[in-house]
């Protein structure tokens, strides 16, 4: 079991440029993956998508690459003379339009966007596919160990609060016997207070002790619920993706409770309940950390 929540950070090095990779997953319901790309390496995004949705399914995950070509020697300096000239004849036109004198300097020419391309600029995704490939693996990998990490703390806590459930579904188990036979005592009283005489095999008092039998039975409930925990224990042992799935099953037991809290007629069994939806609303908020 992972949790939604995570930092990686990878880099490598190619052909004295250095590749860097990180990754900040928070909680979210979906999957969405936001890629910041160096301008050049824009046609990257699909490729970064595809590696993270191979190993992420569930959360916000920001990714942030960046190339350093460190220092360059001028033989790495591209220069595009072409368009140098296109912009000292687009200059001087303006000059000439506005009537406007001014000397147009060399920098002047060399600071126009594209006309003096450093490394980095000059990028080829194809070449840089790979050392941004290695460098994401690497993030990748010291994410996933951290969300495994806290994962397993969240396992443990869970694993508390179902233990907690458990324990008291196990004494409305134990209550469950005593609620007809208190139901019967009750209803034998209120009539022999009202001054009536009936015998306690009589066919109208044992029909209505069975149809409160029949409302109030929660049998079916408990059964589903001890069923519930047995198949949440197992997901939390699970080493993929359970969020969603953890989510479902809390819905289902949510249910089960809300039945038994209708039919149960009994104040002790009522208020194990009511503690057992309180619990079970907490759990319900710690899976919105899982994946």
């Amino acid at each position: 079991m992972k949790s939604m929540t995570g930092y990686g950070r990878g880099q490598s090095v190619h052909n004295g440029a250095k590749f860097t990779v990180e990754l900040n997953s928070v909680n979210r319901k979906q999957s969405d993956v936001v890629v910041n790309l160096p301008r050049e390496l824009a046609e990257l995004e699909p490729r970064v998508r595809d590696t993270i949705n191979a190993e992420v399914t569930r959360g916000r995950l920001n990714v942030v690459i960046a190339f350093h070509a460190g220092a360059a020697a001028p033989q790495d300096l591209a220069l595009d003379r072409s368009l140098a000239k296109t912009y000292l004849r687009a200059m001087r036109d303006l000059q000439k339009e506005l009537g406007v004198g001014g000397e147009i300097t060399i920098e002047t020419i060399l600071r126009a966007p594209g006309v003096l391309r450093t490394p980095e600029e000059q990028a080829s995704p194809e070449t840089a596919w790979l050392p941004v490939e290695a460098a994401l693996k690497g993030a990748l990998a010291e994410l996933m160990k951290m969300k495994e990490a806290e994962g397993r703390h969240l396992a443990k806590d869970l694993e508390k609060r179902i233990k907690f459930v458990r324990d008291s579904v196990k004494k409305v188990h134990k209550l469950v016997p005593g609620v007809m036979k208190r139901y019967r005592q009750t209803l034998q009283e209120r009539i022999k207070r009202a001054g009536i005489e009936l015998p306690i095999d009589d066919e109208r008092l044992v029909k209505e002790v069975v149809v409160f039998a029949d409302k109030s039975d929660i049998t079916e409930e408990l059964t589903r619920l001890d069923s519930h925990f047995d198949q949440f224990a197992a997901h939390l042992k699970k080493s993929d993706a359970v969020g969603r799935t953890l989510e479902f099953m809390c819905q289902e037991i949510a249910r089960e409770f809300n039945t038994m809290g209708s039919k149960a007629n009994d104040i002790e069994i009522a208020q194990l309940v009511i503690a057992c939806k309180a619990e079970m609303e907490k759990v319900r908020e710690q899976i919105q950390n899982i994946e």
